[in-house]
């Protein structure tokens, strides 16, 4: 029997150009092979085989040429091999923030105000007078003048201390994060992708935070027998790995980054589906997958403790359901002070955004 298909009008939608639909598709595509486009364009034809993705006048072949053309792909001249370049990258990373934090107000970069004045960096129309130990470049030299003619008058230029004047400024509370990837083998188990959400997650707040707020700063650890840090421009290629789950490792190096930074607020953001089953002692690593070890659970709590006594909390999202893996999340919550999410896949984001923003409202003494 034919049939019809009918689907929510999209004024912007229909206006696109057959290359810029076809993009859509390929950016999103790139995320499940981990930023391989041979094999994204290899989906794509597959596709393109069954849904009638392209139509006599614009094929696959033709959206190849228009990738290269417009700087989104290179092609190897050797083998023929294709790679994107760092300008799908940054693609996929707003693509990700609009899709995960569209709903965000716009606001000026830097913006993480308080309602309170003090030694900040943005002046403000407000002025005071002087106070020792004001710094210099905060004086209102125009408001000053006008203070020393009028109490000392215009004949002989006279300044005191009493006539200076100060430009209040605005606090703004800046943070540095770090963000902690789980890629333990258990991320892509039973059936569920969860890398891939958590990839998208960690791509939308890098945008966010190097474009809303330039001040703040991101650090990525993922861990899985061992932690290691990764720039920004790797999230598009990271695939989990056949490893267990070293939580005290990516915390370690996690609170190493952090003793580094100079932004009065600090924070560790957690992505993980499972418990810890790994600790690397000296040279030989200790495993255990079978519930949860004490040796390897001590050494959580005793460094999620560590992290409290220097004001770092953890913010855990933990994206499982087992009863007793957010018995252990509860536990490890308490001694750190911090926070946790159960979160399905599809909320993980608005967890995370919903968390970042509250905290930049915090005012640092």
């Amino acid at each position: 029997m034919l049939g019809y298909n009918f689907s929510k009008f999209n004024p912007d939608e229909n206006s696109k150009s057959p290359f810029d639909k076809m993009l859509d598709l390929f950016m999103e595509l790139l995320q499940y092979t981990n930023g391989d486009a041979s094999e994204a364009l290899h989906w794509m034809t597959q596709l393109d085989k069954e849904y009638k993705l392209t139509d006599k006048d614009y094929g696959i072949g033709d959206f190849i040429e228009d990738l290269k053309t417009h700087g989104y792909l290179k092609e190897n001249e050797n083998d023929g091999s294709f790679k994107i370049t760092g300008k799908t990258e940054q693609t996929i990373r707003k693509r990700s923030l609009d899709e995960i934090f569209g709903k965000l107000k716009k606001a000026k970069q830097g913006s993480h105000r308080t309602f309170k004045t003090g030694q900040g960096d943005e002046p403000n129309p407000e002025t005071r007078p002087y106070e020792f130990g004001d710094a210099p470049e905060s004086i209102n030299y125009t408001g000053s003048l006008h203070n020393a003619f009028v109490n000392h008058g215009i004949e002989i230029f006279t300044m005191h201390q009493d006539d200076l004047e100060i430009h209040e400024t605005d606090f703004k509370a800046q943070t540095s994060t770090v963000l902690m990837i789980d890629i333990s083998h258990s991320m892509i188990l039973y059936g569920e992708d969860r890398i891939t959400p958590a990839k998208k997650v960690a791509m939308a707040l890098s945008e966010l935070i190097t474009t809303r707020y330039p001040k703040d700063t991101l650090d990525i650890v993922v861990f899985g027998n061992d932690a290691w840090q990764i720039e920004m421009k790797d999230l598009p290629y990271l695939e989990v790995g056949p490893y267990h789950t070293n939580t005290v490792a990516g915390l370690e190096l996690a609170m190493d980054i952090l003793r580094k930074r100079k932004n009065p607020n600090k924070q560790i953001f957690m992505i993980t589906d499972g418990k810890p089953t790994c600790l690397k002692i000296g040279n030989k690593y200790y495993k255990n997958s079978f519930g949860i070890d004490s040796k390897i659970l001590n050494r959580t709590l005793n460094l999620a403790g560590q992290l409290r006594r220097l004001k770092i909390p953890i913010i855990t999202f933990m994206i499982a359901n087992d009863p007793y893996l957010q018995s252990f999340v509860r536990n490890f919550t308490e001694v750190n002070g911090g926070k946790a999410f159960y979160s399905s896949l599809d909320g993980l984001g608005n967890y995370i955004f919903e968390d970042y923003e509250r905290n930049k409202r915090k005012t640092v003494r």
